[in-house]
């Protein structure tokens, strides 16, 4: 496995295409692309790495996995009352489908979708409170306290907000949302801004590689059931109109995020996170695609390999 990896990275490193970084959102925009890392977590508390494992990145949308399963610890089934659970075909941010569909987002994954979940499971909460609950999930997961909201690109996002607050003020005017808008996308942008690396990252993910249980600590996270689900919406919808090119080119569940991070989940095999800030013209890592691919190649860990 390091020599898979080594390899990887070794290859990474030659590519000269490495994609445009998220440059909408100022703190991210001048992140230096020339950086991959990658991290490889197993149920038997293996840890392998290569690159810039080591390095903090802002997790972005990754972080809507771990909300999604918190809503579904509170809320269970009725979660899907607020938000569905098919592909959108469209771009993270489209508002398109929402006036279709009366205001209800396509899946937990785009970003109408996530601010849906955040809103349901705020019930009459405070920010502070929810994002700490939010943040103490992701140290139980990850068995690390050390990791924290980069304010900064929280702030950063909340001052070029127009985009997504369209978003949560037409859910609003549909009564999807129950909250005040600027406190749900307060929640929302600070959630997106937690920042990891990829060894915290393949820690985080390691619950949905064994149906919901951290064999490693023997921990239950979630229900088999839930962490099912969860694994199909990421393989479905976790690359937004990408999804379906990366379920061709990769076949296991995966959740991007424009920070240039992807969690990937081989179920009963291991966890895996990359990352290089240069994303494609979808919004996803265009070296953690290709990192991606070659891995796969390498080791066979396709839910669609015999």
């Amino acid at each position: 496995m390091q020599q898979i990896l080594d390899n990887i990275a070794a290859q990474m490193a030659l590519e000269t295409d490495r994609g445009k970084v998220a440059d909408y959102i100022p703190q991210l925009a001048h992140i230096d692309p020339n950086q991959f890392g990658i991290a490889v977590a197993t149920p038997d508390g293996q840890m392998y790495t290569a690159g810039n494992a080591s390095t903090l990145f802002s997790i972005q949308s990754i972080s809507k996995v771990f909300t999604l399963t918190i809503g579904l610890g509170k809320l269970g089934d009725g979660l899907w009352t607020h938000v569905g659970r098919e592909p959108s075909g469209d771009p993270f941010n489209s508002i398109v489908m929402l006036e279709h569909e009366t205001g209800r987002p396509r899946n937990p994954f785009i970003n109408a979708g996530a601010i849906a979940v955040v809103d349901a499971i705020m019930m009459g909460h405070e920010p502070k409170e929810i994002l700490g609950e939010i943040l103490q999930f992701v140290h139980f997961i990850t068995d690390d306290e050390s990791i924290r909201f980069d304010h900064k690109v929280a702030a950063s996002e909340m001052e070029h907000k127009d985009r997504n607050a369209s978003l949560a003020y037409f859910m609003k005017s549909f009564g999807r949302l129950k909250h005040d808008v600027d406190k749900v996308l307060g929640t929302y942008f600070h959630q997106c801004s937690i920042a990891m690396n990829c060894q915290q990252l393949a820690s985080a993910g390691l619950y949905l590689v064994s149906n919901g249980v951290d064999k490693h600590s023997g921990v239950r996270v979630i229900n088999e059931h839930r962490a099912r689900r969860i694994n199909s919406l990421m393989m479905m919808c976790g690359h937004y109109d990408g999804s379906g090119e990366f379920a061709y080119r990769v076949g296991l569940p995966g959740k991007s995020g424009v920070g240039g991070g992807i969690l990937t989940i081989a179920p009963g095999k291991g966890s895996i996170a990359v990352w290089s800030p240069g994303l494609d013209h979808i919004g996803n890592s265009k070296l953690g695609l290709k990192a991606l691919e070659m891995f796969v190649q390498e080791t066979g860990w396709s839910v669609f390999a015999q």
